[in-house]
C-alpha cells in the first residue's frame, strides 16, 4: 500500500510540475552499511545545506550522476555501473551500463571517474532524460572508447522510470575519461554537451534539442589532453568554460552560447607539484577557484592580466582523518552559494569556501569545517545550470538557425594541409577578415603575410617557420576564430 501512494504521489508531482532539473540532494558514500562507512546526503533543499547519514544501496566513489524534481524529490541516481530509482533498486533496464573490464572491476563500489555521468534533461519533454556516460576501455592508456548516453522515461514503470534506450554509442574513439559537462543553449530550452578527445587538443560538442541529439562536431581547443585528474566546467553565466588539470594546466575561454563556439583563450600554467585538481566558479562568475593538492588559488576572471590576479586563498594543514591526508581535491558550486571541496583520500571531511563572490581571503575558505558522519571518497556531483535561462541578446533562438550556423562554422575556417612544409591554406566565409596572426607554442607572435585566393581561400607562406606547433588566429567582422597547425 506505501509502495502504491508513492506511485501516485510521484506522478502527480510530474503531472503538475515541470521536472526541469533540480540540484539540492548530493549523494555520497561507499560500502554500503557498516562504521567508518555509510551513504550520505547533503540536502540544500530549505537553503542551507544539512548533512544526514542515510540507507542507500549504491555506493559512490567518483562518479555520479542525479536529478531531483522540481519537488527536491530524487528521480534515479548512477555510480556508472547501473541506474537506481527512487526507491534505491535497480531502474528498470538500468544494469549493465558501460560494459568493460574497468566497470566489471568497480562494480561494488562504482566507477572513479570525475565527471563520468552527466543528467540532461530532454527539452520540452517533463518526463524523459539522458544520462550521458562513459568508461575506461583501454588498458594501455586508460582512454574512454565510447562516448554513451542512454535515454530515461520517467513516465514508465508506474513513475519510476525505465531505461528506454541504454549504452547507445555517440563516440566510438578514444577519449579523455569523464569531463563530460554542458550548457544550456542561449535560446533558454537546448543544450549543448562536451567531451574530449584523448591525446589531442579536440572537442567533440552536441546539441540537445527538442528533435534529439545532433552532432557531432569537433572544436579546436588548442591543448592537448590526457588523463590528468581534473574538472571541466562552464560558469554559472555559460559565458565561460574552463579545463583544468596538472599535466597540462589550466585553459579558459569565452564561450558563446548561441553558436556553441570558444575564443579568447586563456592558458595558465599553474606550476606546483600538484597531480590532481579541481576548480569552480563563484556564483556571479567573477572569481575562479583552482585546488591544487595542497593550495587553493583564486583567479579574477575580471582582471585585465587574469594570471596576474591569482593568489592563494588556503594551504593545506596537514589534517588528517582515518589516517589519510586530508588535502584538496574536487570542487563544486552548491545551491547555497558556497563552494565545496572533497579531498585526495577517502575522509571524514569537507572543506568549504563560504563566500565565493568576495576577493582574496575575505572568501572565507575554511578547511574540514563540514563534518560527514562517515568516509567519503572522492565524489562530486556533475551538474550543469539546469536554470540558466535565455540570452535576450541571441538572435539564434530557432532549431534550424542554430544547426546550420554550426555547420557553417565547421565547415568554414578548415587549415589545409595540416602537418604543412611550406605552404599554408585556411578556407573562409564570406565576412570580412579584420586580421591574421601566427603564434608560437609559447605565444609570441610571428610576423606573416597572407593572400586572399577567390575570396575563398587564405594563403600563408609559412616557409620561414621553424618545426613545432603554431597557432593561426583569424579576426573577421563577426567572430574570431584560432586553428592549430604543424610546421614539419
Amino acid at each position: 500500500m506505501k509502495k502504491r501512494n508513492l506511485f501516485l504521489l510521484l506522478l502527480f508531482i510530474r503531472a503538475t510540475c515541470f521536472s526541469q532539473g533540480i540540484d539540492k540532494i548530493w549523494l555520497l558514500g561507499y560500502g554500503c552499511c557498516q562504521v567508518p562507512f555509510h551513504p550520505m546526503n547533503l540536502d540544500f533543499s530549505s537553503g542551507s545545506m544539512v548533512v544526514s547519514q542515510v540507507q542507500r544501496n549504491m555506493n559512490f566513489f567518483e562518479t555520479i550522476g542525479e536529478i531531483c524534481d522540481s519537488q527536491n524529490n530524487l528521480l534515479f541516481y548512477s555510480n556508472g555501473v547501473y541506474v537506481a530509482n527512487a526507491l534505491d533498486d535497480t531502474m528498470q533496464n538500468g544494469s549493465d551500463l558501460n560494459p568493460s573490464f574497468f566497470t566489471t572491476g568497480w562494480v561494488t563500489h562504482g566507477l572513479t571517474i570525475p565527471q563520468g555521468n552527466l543528467v540532461i534533461p530532454v527539452p520540452e519533454d517533463s518526463t524523459k532524460y539522458y544520462l550521458f556516460h562513459c568508461t575506461i576501455d583501454d588498458w594501455a592508456t586508460y582512454a574512454s572508447l565510447h562516448f554513451y548516453y542512454s535515454l530515461i522515461d520517467m513516465s514508465l514503470n508506474n513513475g519510476l522510470g525505465a531505461l528506454t534506450q541504454k549504452n547507445m554509442p555517440l563516440i566510438n574513439d578514444s577519449l579523455v575519461p569523464g569531463r563530460i559537462v554542458a550548457c544550456k543553449h542561449a535560446n533558454g530550452r537546448d543544450w549543448w554537451v562536451f567531451v574530449h578527445q584523448f591525446h589531442s587538443s579536440n572537442m567533440y560538442k552536441f546539441l540537445i534539442t527538442p528533435s534529439g541529439i545532433q552532432g557531432p562536431w569537433v572544436d579546436d581547443l588548442i591543448t592537448w589532453r590526457d588523463i590528468g585528474g581534473g574538472q571541466a566546467l562552464f560558469s554559472p553565466q555559460g559565458d565561460k568554460f574552463a579545463y583544468y588539470e596538472p599535466y597540462e594546466d589550466l585553459d579558459i575561454w569565452d564561450f558563446d552560447r548561441c553558436s556553441g563556439t570558444f575564443s579568447n583563450l586563456v592558458h595558465i600554467d599553474i606550476n606546483d607539484s600538484a597531480v590532481a585538481a579541481g576548480a569552480a566558479f563563484s556564483p556571479s562568475g567573477r572569481f575562479l577557484y583552482l585546488t591544487s593538492g595542497n593550495y587553493i588559488y583564486q583567479l579574477d576572471m575580471q582582471a585585465t592580466n587574469i594570471d596576474s590576479s591569482r593568489i592563494t586563498v588556503g594551504v593545506y594543514d596537514g589534517f588528517r582523518t582515518n589516517g589519510l591526508y586530508a588535502n584538496f581535491y574536487l570542487m563544486g558550486l552548491a545551491p547555497d552559494n558556497k563552494i565545496y571541496i572533497n579531498c585526495g583520500n577517502s575522509t571524514t571531511v569537507l572543506h568549504v569556501i563560504n563566500y565565493p563572490d568576495s576577493a582574496g581571503l575575505a572568501c572565507g575558505f575554511c578547511q574540514h569545517c563540514i563534518p560527514l558522519p562517515a568516509l567519503n571518497a572522492f565524489t562530486m556531483p556533475n551538474f550543469p545550470n539546469y536554470f540558466l535561462g535565455a540570452d535576450g541578446s541571441a538572435t539564434c533562438d530557432t532549431l534550424a538557425t542554430t544547426v546550420e550556423s554550426i555547420k557553417k562554422n565547421t565547415e568554414d575556417f578548415s587549415v589545409f594541409p595540416n602537418p604543412t612544409h611550406n605552404d599554408l591554406y585556411l578556407t573562409v566565409p564570406s565576412e570580412k577578415i579584420i586580421s591574421v596572426s601566427i603564434y608560437n607554442s609559447i605565444g609570441q607572435q610571428i610576423p606573416i603575410e597572407y593572400e586572399l585566393l577567390k575570396k575563398e581561400y587564405l594563403h600563408l607562406d609559412v616557409t620561414q617557420l621553424e618545426s613545432g606547433f603554431y597557432f593561426l588566429e583569424v579576426k573577421t567582422n563577426q567572430q574570431k576564430v584560432v586553428r592549430k597547425f604543424v610546421r614539419e
